[in-house]
């Protein structure tokens, strides 16, 4: 696809190295989703308002308590 967003011809060749560089995306994508998560339970457990955590991430106030509850669960969780 050039920049004017026309589609230009594919071949095997160029269909795999997209479909890798969509995969490394995703993994990287995963692991700031992780260490987003992190940062705003530690927020939390430092006492930002939440308020404060919504603005700076974009979530909703609903999306911040499921994350910040969902460590609150897996610490009350046994490992076996």
């Amino acid at each position: 696809m050039t920049m004017n967003a026309t589609l230009t011809c594919m071949d095997k060749r160029s269909l795999e190295y997209l479909a890798g560089r969509f995969r490394e995306a995703e993994t990287r994508t995963e692991i700031l989703r992780v260490e987003l998560a992190e940062a705003i339970r530690q927020a939390a457990a430092d006492e930002l308002p939440q308020k404060d955590i919504c603005e700076a991430t974009g979530y909703t106030r609903q999306q911040v308590r499921r994350i910040v509850l969902a460590a609150a669960e897996d610490e009350a969780t046994p490992e076996t």
